[in-house]
């Protein structure tokens, strides 16, 4: 079967610096597995890497360090954009860039995202029910994650449960008649290697924290900030979690400048952990953080 590379790993921990080396090295192009670098104008909070937007044979691409990658900035942050869809959209760029000669790198985060396109999953094509949501929307977030929990544990391992919207949506799939149970899993299209970035748990704190205080350095604040003078509601900022959340409750009054930094760090720590939780239950991901032996394990897989 044709070859995918994947890199992956919790916040902080390096991958897009990696993906863009061994890109680099192997003559690859990225399909960024970010659920927030879909948006545009979310760069600092969503560890965008740096570059611009060119057209590539007529597919839009956001070139960093001479190299391309596919599904960031593609669209407003208020329109949603779920898992489905981006798998939809992968599975279109991976012959792409494969018939062009280069190698695919899927990299990412976002764990059901990068699930959704190793494991072929498919997805329940279930209509929206505005009685079922409205019933749900009444019910304590709390209530709804665990609910959540009792018919789709692996996807409530996976989801913000602090993000109602997406626990409702959840729910809703979950109770359609045809659809309960786990995600059932097409034959499989491609021969991927999973490299999983790993540190101790100590490092890792250490890199994230010195990654966020990079962030306010370069102006997160001002970020979250001119995206609500733009429209962005605070409602929205909830949605997306973690550092839209915080900084948008400290533009609001609801926590103050350290207060908020304490907890979104608590937060990013945690988000962290569940990311690996989830991570460490595939055993085809091979854990490595060094790029030389991560090259060597390439060059035998190719």
């Amino acid at each position: 079967m044709p070859k995918v590379l994947v890199i992956l790993g919790p916040n902080a921990s390096g991958k897009s610096s990696t993906a863009i080396a061994l890109a680099r090295k192997f003559n690859g192009e990225v399909i960024s597995a970010d659920s927030r670098q879909v948006y545009r104008g979310m760069d600092i909070g969503t560890g965008k890497v740096e570059g611009k937007m060119q057209t590539i044979e007529g597919k839009q691409a956001f070139v960093s360090e001479g190299v391309p990658h596919y599904m960031i900035d593609i669209v407003n942050p208020k329109t949603e954009y779920n898992v489905a869809k981006f798998k939809r959209e992968a599975y279109k760029l991976i012959p792409w860039i494969l018939e062009r000669g280069k190698l695919p790198i899927i990299c990412g985060g976002t764990m059901f995202w990068v699930s959704a396109v190793v494991d072929n999953l498919e997805f329940p094509k279930v209509i929206p029910n505005s009685a079922l949501r409205a019933e749900l929307f009444k019910q304590d977030i709390k209530e709804l994650f665990e609910r959540l929990k009792k018919l789709d544990p692996k996807r409530a391992s996976t989801i913000d449960p602090k993000n109602k919207i997406r626990l409702v949506r959840a729910l809703e799939i979950c109770e359609s008649a045809d659809t309960v149970g786990a995600l059932t899993k097409a034959k499989p299209l491609y021969n991927f290697l999973q490299i999983g970035i790993t540190w101790p748990r100590e490092v890792l704190n250490e890199r994230i924290l010195n990654r966020l205080n990079e962030w306010f350095e370069q102006g997160i604040v001002d970020e979250v900030e001119r995206l609500h003078k733009q429209g962005l509601s605070w409602s929205r900022m909830e949605q997306f979690g973690l550092e839209y959340r915080y900084i948008s409750r400290y533009l609001r009054g609801k926590l103050d400048f350290e207060e908020m930094k304490e907890q979104l760090f608590i937060a990013i720590r945690q988000y962290a952990k569940r990311q690996m939780t989830w991570f460490k239950r595939d055993k085809r991901i091979i854990w490595e953080n060094n790029l030389k032996n991560m090259v060597v394990l390439i060059r035998n897989w190719l």
